[in-house]
């Protein structure tokens, strides 16, 4: 049966870019999330999203992107959120995942403290393959012993960026900290000066 044409005028929302969640055209930013396994990093992904959860597989990479249309300061935002899916056991990410990232998200589980003593490993690998990136740090699973959020933790102030207690369980900080991983990303991808930035700007606006 021939399928009957949309009436004049009237447009097919499901394909539009902005709405539609298999849209895979470009986006505006990629935010890379990285620390130990079962940190809890799919579970903060999954709590942000809530009910337009949609993982797209990049099998060719065990790798899963995750896609979010975001109002920030009234401009559509297109976010790509890339979990590591698993690949983190190998303590070492495929380059891909780095691969014109804008801001990362790096996470420790605050009831294991050899996901925190990995924190500089991950760091460092992140730094390496992006130098000059925003990184957000955040101690997941608060929920479990609110009383943590008393405890000082001082890597973030050695690497001096900013530091979040979340819980993906409860969403304590969710939004705000991938809210405020996008705004940084926007940030760095316009004002950075990064020569590489600068010349995928380029090309994304050819």
């Amino acid at each position: 049966m021939s399928k009957e044409p949309e009436p004049e005028g009237k447009t097919d929302e499901s394909k539009d870019p902005e709405t539609d969640p298999n849209d895979l055209s470009p986006a505006d930013v990629k935010i890379i999330l990285l620390g130990d396994s079962a940190v809890g990093k799919t579970k903060l992904v999954e709590r942000f999203l809530m009910d337009e959860y949609n993982p797209q597989q990049l099998s060719t990479y065990a790798l899963t992107m995750f896609r979010k249309n975001l109002d920030i300061d009234g401009k559509n935002v297109k976010v790509d959120i890339w979990d590591t899916a698993g690949q983190e056991r190998f303590n070492k990410m495929h380059p891909a995942y780095y691969h014109r990232a804008h801001a990362c998200i790096l996470c420790f589980d605050v009831t294991r403290k050899a996901t925190y003593q990995h924190l500089g490993a991950w760091y460092d690998e992140m730094r390496d393959a992006c130098e000059n990136i925003p990184c957000i740090l955040v101690a997941n699973k608060i929920d479990i012993d609110y009383q943590v959020t008393k405890k000082n933790f001082k890597f973030a102030s050695s690497k001096n960026i900013p530091f979040y207690f979340v819980s993906a369980a409860d969403g304590t900080n969710v939004v705000k900290v991938f809210r405020a991983a996008v705004e940084s990303a926007l940030d760095y991808k316009d004002n950075s000066g990064d020569f590489m930035n600068e010349a995928y700007k380029l090309l994304d606006d050819a």
